[in-house]
């Protein structure tokens, strides 16, 4: 999958480059300033097309979702965002000296001509100013300290940004004004992908909510800021939702906002389970929603399921709130009759949410259950906590399970790191990473 996929993309960018050619895009190169405004243009449009990528990556496709994973298309999402930022800057820096330098005028001079008097160059602008924050905002620093609800609103410009800067092109694209074969070419790419998104993150989960009318019918509290939230519906046996798996919740009362909570529970056909940390305004509020509140769910997503599975021995590895997948996979795992080893990893015994539920599942299926406790700093009679011999002394044969993990990214890492100094095959390790809320 990754090497077709990694063909189609070269086969974009050898397709964008010929339609430039045979829309007498190097017809320029002569004129003053000609090589930096060639250079301009092409960037444009390898900026557009590494933008369209990035759409796809996050439409949920489940073609693309179920072999790749969420994190492996996440991980593609921003390492091409960044790319996207770059060439649009570098669209820009030289379409704008390349201009000045054909009329012979500063380059402040020709910047201000080009975004206040050419035809939809100012649709073009708001659309950088876009990318920029959505590229400034995706930073790591700066996504530590922003909540997730005030990420996800600023995320969602990019959308505004793709139509924005497709408008641009059909105006002055040289592929579009020039060569029937170029405006085919762009008009079914922009159409295939936010035809995408529509779909899958518009119209199937539209109709979804319609078919079960989902709401919310108990909350549980489990600790002084973590509830569980069960949520009823219709039909809910026909919700092609697994254990492992993640929606994107929206509650009646802030329908604006999207919270990407795992379900807590394996899925049984009348009830869906979530459990909720405040750590954030939205995730704070829903400590105190009501029975009775409307839901609104887009989903399921995630390839974090059983069917990654390859043999019948698995360890679940959980820490913190990242329990809630590890739950309802051992759930499932249980039910297979598996054999099965559970870590939990807590930094303080009241951190660690679910734990009674965990250990009635462990006796009933007999499972081994370690619920490890105490700072990441601490040193135990098999080493440091979740070292090598840590693990090896929960799960001595590790090398020969199936490893699912999930849990803030740098108690994930540091296990990562753990599982390959002791040889565990990376094909082994299946995990979900958890990051804001879960």
């Amino acid at each position: 999958m990754v090497r077709r996929l990694g063909a189609v993309a070269v086969l974009n960018v050898m397709w964008v480059t010929d339609l430039f050619v045979l829309g007498h895009g190097f017809d320029d190169l002569a004129a003053p300033g000609g090589l930096l405004t060639v250079l301009g243009r092409l960037t444009g449009l390898y900026g557009a097309l590494a933008l369209l990528a990035q759409v796809v990556l996050v439409a949920r496709l489940p073609w693309l979702e179920a072999p790749l994973g969420m994190d492996r298309l996440t991980a593609w999402h921003r390492w091409s965002g960044f790319w996207v930022l770059w060439l649009v800057i570098a669209h820009v820096v030289f379409i704008a000296l390349g201009y000045a330098g054909q009329d012979g005028s500063p380059v402040t001079a020709e910047i201000g001509t080009l975004v206040f008097d050419t035809e939809d160059v100012g649709k073009a602008t708001v659309a950088v100013v876009l990318l920029v924050a959505v590229g400034l905002t995706s930073a790591r620093r700066a996504r530590r300290r922003l909540r997730y609800e005030s990420w996800h609103v600023v995320h969602l410009g990019a959308y505004l940004a793709v139509v924005l800067g497709f408008l641009h092109q059909v105006t002055l694209g040289q592929d579009f004004i020039g060569s029937p074969l170029g405006r085919l070419y762009w008009w079914s790419l922009y159409g295939l992908a936010l035809g995408a998104v529509l779909v899958t993150r518009v119209g199937l989960p539209v109709w979804r909510n319609l078919r079960h009318r989902l709401r919310v019918v108990s909350v549980v509290r489990e600790s002084g800021d973590v509830v569980t939230i069960w949520i009823g519906g219709h039909r809910l046996d026909q919700l092609p939702a697994r254990a492992g798996q993640f929606f994107l919740w929206r509650f009646a009362g802030r329908w604006w906002e999207a919270h990407p909570f795992s379900l807590s529970a394996m899925p049984d056909g009348e009830f869906l389970r979530i459990t909720v940390k405040a750590l954030g305004d939205g995730s704070a509020w829903l400590q105190r929603i009501r029975p009775g509140t409307r839901v609104f769910a887009e989903g399921p997503y995630g390839a974090f399921t059983a069917q990654r599975r390859t043999r019948n021995k698995v360890l679940l590895v959980a820490g913190g709130v990242g329990v809630t997948p590890i739950r309802a996979l051992l759930e499932e795992f249980a039910h297979a009759g598996d054999d099965l080893v559970v870590i939990y990893r807590a930094s303080m015994p009241e951190g660690a949410v679910l734990a009674a539920e965990l250990r009635a599942l462990a006796r009933w299926c007999r499972a081994r259950l370690h619920v490890v406790t105490g700072p990441s700093t601490m040193v135990g009679r098999h080493g440091p906590v979740m070292g090598p011999r840590h693990i090896l002394a929960m799960a001595p044969d590790v090398r020969e399970r199936d490893i699912y993990l999930c849990g803030p990214p740098g108690m994930t890492d540091a296990v990562r790191r753990t599982l390959g100094e002791l040889g565990v095959d990376a094909a082994q390790l299946h995990t979900e990473r958890f990051a804001f809320a879960a």
